[in-house]
């Protein structure tokens, strides 16, 4: 693959990171967005949750024609995904922060970068979701569980609204990723879910999505580690 720009948001640690990195090397611009300093390609500084840190962004990007958007950012609440994790105990704040980030922002993010993707010749926009916000899966965090909901509620609606410009719309729900983090948090047993996908099959999977034509479109791909919890 070889892509003139791509952004990826959330580029500064964990996934987001590690899809930058990746995706440097295949990309003459490669931008990155998050709230703290990223090394990787052309980085923007901006907190996506306000409205004022996606108007900087689409700024950046200006004119230009914009050939994938990876919303790779996410949060979650304290002690989410440990024993320690209780619902009445989360602050207002905690939902608040989770909700803006992980729902708003990237509605928001979309629709002010939509007049860049329909410039490309194969646009494509790859959401990072989550298991813990599909059916039968027995997560526990409030927030975190319906924003990721909604987060496959955007996508679906998106791709029926941008169905006739062929602008490939997907989300990715994953278990565990082995980042170097969620590998620590297993090895301490700080982490519930069980066992964790290797990162660089989340990476060949990315790199699918990105290589289709415009004719097929990827809806939404589930990815459980085999012998996780929630396989």
């Amino acid at each position: 693959m070889a892509f003139k720009t791509v952004l990826v948001a959330g580029a500064s640690r964990g996934i987001g990171l590690a899809v930058a990195e990746h995706l440097a090397l295949q990309t003459e611009r490669l931008i990155s967005v998050s709230r703290s300093t990223s090394s990787i390609g052309e980085w923007i500084q901006a907190d996506l949750s306000n409205l004022s840190g996606v108007e900087t962004v689409a700024k950046a990007i200006g004119n230009d024609p914009l050939d994938a958007l990876l919303y790779m950012g996410g949060t979650w609440e304290t002690h989410a995904f440990t024993d320690q994790y209780k619902f009445e105990d989360c602050s207002d704040a905690d939902i608040a922060t989770v909700i803006a980030v992980n729902l708003i922002a990237p509605i928001r993010l979309v629709k002010a970068l939509l007049p860049a993707l329909r410039k490309s010749e194969n646009p494509k926009i790859v959401f990072m979701g989550a298991l813990s916000g599909c059916e039968n899966v027995p997560g526990r965090e409030v927030a975190n569980s319906a924003s990721k909901f909604g987060l496959r509620g955007v996508v679906h609606s998106l791709r029926e609204e941008l169905r006739s410009q062929q602008i490939g719309v997907t989300v990715i729900n994953p278990g565990n990723i082995g980042t170097s983090e969620v590998l620590a948090d297993l090895a301490s047993e700080n982490l519930l879910g069980g066992e964790a996908i290797p990162l660089t099959d989340l990476l060949k999977i990315i790199d699918c999505i990105l290589s289709v034509s415009r004719a097929t479109c990827i809806k939404e791909i589930d990815v459980p580690a085999m012998l996780g919890t929630w396989a």
